[in-house]
């Protein structure tokens, strides 16, 4: 018990570690992912509409911050697991110093703790990207900046129906999606320890790298169609011109249109972008 009362008093501190390791990881996600970041918005076409240029994303982007937040609330879900399990089941083989001692339910929920917990600021940030993207260009436009569109998403539906709309679907999209991130990159990392008979650290980092980017392949092919709907409802209209009346709406209404293919294009792209942008993060 005074290992999980030092590691509990520690949280703070260990916290902080996380946060910035993250915003490590996330520097490095942004740096390599906007070499392809056309690739994922091409589902967001609308008729009409030129799709707007990529947004340039700089190491000081939302999206750094983002990584920082997952990473922090996966690690502190990770160790209250770990405390809890030493406290039930005190054996040896169930030190906090063991990183083996998360069953892999643990790890996926850790993940999605920390999705959750991002969805916070993915569902917003997101939201006003994807507006500024699909908007028309010249006399059309009509946003002047992200702070304008929240702005006027804010005055057109409120804080809640405007900014955040499409906040449902991400909370699904983003617990499934780290929760099967971390899951994947926890499980090939204790295999390869396992079968060469070294401990995790001993990993070279070309093999992090190379876990990291499978995890990233798997966290799009569990989570992509949530994100075809989320996408399709934060680029809707608003008043008489909404197509969509919510989550339960636009996953049926896909259906009926498209089938089940209507919910995964422009996988190819967003696949390809993920390999080299998730191994970065947990390379760093």
């Amino acid at each position: 018990m005074a290992e999980v009362e030092a590691e509990l008093e520690e949280g703070l501190g260990r916290t902080v570690k996380d946060l910035v390791s993250g915003a490590a990881g996330g520097v490095a996600q942004v740096l390599i992912g906007h070499l392809n970041t056309p690739g994922r918005h091409r589902r967001l076409r609308m008729p009409c509409l030129p799709l707007a240029p990529s947004l340039p994303r700089t190491p000081h982007s939302p999206h750094t911050h983002q990584v920082s937040v997952q990473f922090g609330a996966f690690h502190w879900a990770r160790r209250r697991f770990e405390a809890q399990n030493a406290h039930d089941h005190p054996t040896p083989s169930l030190s906090l110093s063991n990183p083996h001692t998360l069953s892999y339910t643990q790890f996926y929920l850790s993940g999605a703790f920390a999705g959750l917990t991002n969805t916070f600021l993915s569902s917003p940030i997101e939201h006003i990207r994807i507006r500024l993207q699909t908007q028309a260009h010249g006399p059309g436009r009509l946003y002047a900046g992200p702070v304008d569109c929240a702005r006027k998403l804010t005055a057109s539906a409120g804080v809640g129906r405007g900014v955040y709309r499409g906040t449902s679907v991400t909370l699904l999209r983003e617990a499934q999606a780290y929760g099967v991130w971390f899951l994947v990159f926890e499980y090939l990392m204790n295999a390869d320890a396992a079968r060469n008979g070294v401990e995790r650290r001993a990993v070279p980092t070309w093999k992090v790298a190379l876990y990291g980017g499978l995890a990233g392949e798997a966290l799009w092919a569990a989570s992509y169609p949530f994100d075809v709907v989320k996408s399709k409802m934060q680029s809707d209209g608003f008043g008489p011109g909404q197509r969509y009346g919510g989550m339960r709406d636009c996953f049926a209404q896909t259906w009926r249109a498209e089938g089940a293919r209507g919910f995964w294009k422009g996988i190819g792209p967003t696949l390809l972008r993920a390999l080299p942008v998730s191994g970065a993060t947990f390379a760093v």
